[in-house]
């Protein structure tokens, strides 16, 4: 099967950042395109306003019964993704020895089970029709770890393990799995940065700045398309040249 005339796209984190920012780009491409978000109402409810047609839905995608529902409501709204964007995440900083195990289990859960809950979600309608794509939002971390940010790292190199093994295993049913490892975007998770730390960020990037949610959601855009179909199982860095 090739390309659905009008994919359906389910973009999870989907109010802020890079989540919304796909949710635009793939809205501006004509697609069906639905998102969720967990806390964020008040700018899942802004983002439906600005795109007529775009659905949101609240979920926790650390719970595998929430995202149950949520696949559910998807389908009944518009239809079974045909394209799944995995970027729900969060983030914790300091030291290794200071983090609890409450904070450990919160990041892997969102970032890495969360992942693998949408997959698991997603996959029988497209192998099903045989064809589907999933991109999978890791990080540059994910590739080489950060200090003071070893959970995220982990969660983030877990993706990348998780979306290689899956391009193996669904590739023969029409399915393509691939990675977007952003480097530093300009999101809120860059909220507690100072203008000083952002500066001295840029001047190490290679291209001289920062980068932008749109950026990555172009990306994320290009992999999901008919020009990507014998990409499955890849990294894309989209980082400046931060980490090469």
């Amino acid at each position: 099967m090739s390309i659905p005339a009008v994919p359906v796209v389910l973009v999870t984190g989907g109010s802020r950042g890079i989540g919304a920012a796909a949710v635009r780009a793939f809205h501006a491409r004509g697609c069906r395109v639905a998102f969720c978000y967990e806390k964020s109402a008040q700018a899942a409810a802004a983002l439906e306003e600005e795109l007529p047609g775009v659905r949101g839905f609240a979920a926790d995608v650390s719970d595998p019964d929430s995202v149950r529902g949520l696949f559910a409501a998807v389908e009944q709204a518009l239809g079974a993704p045909d394209i799944l964007v995995c970027n729900a995440g969060v983030a914790w900083q300091g030291l290794l020895t200071d983090m609890t195990d409450a904070d450990w289990r919160r990041v892997l859960d969102v970032d890495l089970s969360g992942a693998f809950y949408c997959c698991r979600a997603a996959l029988p309608a497209m192998i099903h029709n045989k064809w589907g794509r999933i991109l999978l939002v890791s990080s540059m971390w994910g590739q080489v770890g950060a200090s003071c940010e070893a959970a995220y790292s982990a969660a983030k190199a877990g993706v990348i393990g998780l979306g290689r093994a899956l391009a193996k295993e669904v590739g023969p049913s029409g399915v393509t799995v691939n990675c977007v490892a952003p480097g530093v975007v300009e999101t809120d998770m860059m909220a507690g940065f100072s203008a000083e730390d952002k500066a001295a960020l840029a001047e190490e990037t290679p291209v001289g700045r920062l980068g932008t949610p749109e950026e990555v959601a172009r990306a994320l855009v290009f992999l999901a398309g008919p020009d990507s179909d014998f990409i499955t199982g890849q990294v894309l860095g989209v980082n400046g040249g931060l980490v090469i």
